[in-house]
């Protein structure tokens, strides 16, 4: 079942209101939604990955319901910040992983191979968060654009009202960020 805006903003309201039942409502009601990205996720990890996206939704909701306010906008706006909980629980897992080993050396990377690949290295993944930390810096907004898109499997419009601008300006900050990227990746611009 897919979860409707109007259902999901109305949960979250009522939820802001302190309605005790809105949450365990809104969890039904997204769990198969929340899953489904997870495995979006998961599918660019590596095969033996030891996190399983049960487990990436269970921890998303912790993070999501538990650690931070609920002043979520709606539908978009919720499950774009659940595409970046996602992303952080990945990134913090492989820098977990990545402890243990040896640094061997900076790589490059090219991002529309790293964004292609079924299954990224730890390393490039490490990468990329590092790249997409800078782009934070220079311009908040379009780091938080991919984090939606790449990360979040949103659409362009999606995007756009999560943001409050137009889908004109989504895509001109997209193919800026996905250039930027590029350039502090190692590869020549997109």
């Amino acid at each position: 079942m897919v979860a409707s805006d109007g259902d999901i903003t109305k949960l979250l309201a009522a939820m802001r209101r302190g309605d005790p039942e809105a949450e365990a409502n809104l969890v039904a009601l997204v769990y198969d939604d929340f899953h489904a990205l997870a495995r979006r996720y998961m599918t660019r990890e590596r095969p033996d990955h030891t996190l399983q996206p049960t487990a990436l939704v269970n921890e998303a909701y912790l993070r999501l319901l538990h650690d931070r306010p609920a002043d979520w906008q709606g539908r978009s706006h919720f499950f774009a910040a659940a595409s970046i909980v996602m992303r952080r629980i990945l990134v913090d897992h492989a820098r977990s992983r990545a402890a243990g080993k040896r640094a061997g050396g900076r790589q490059r990377v090219a991002l529309d191979e790293f964004m292609a690949s079924p299954s990224p290295r730890i390393e490039q993944m490490l990468i990329l968060d590092e790249a997409l930390t800078r782009l934070a810096e220079w311009d908040r907004r379009q780091a938080r654009l991919v984090e939606m898109i790449y990360f979040g499997g949103l659409t362009e419009s999606e995007a756009a009202a999560v943001l409050g601008i137009s889908e004109r300006t989504v895509k001109r900050d997209w193919r800026a960020a996905r250039a930027w990227l590029q350039s502090q990746l190692g590869g020549t611009p997109a």
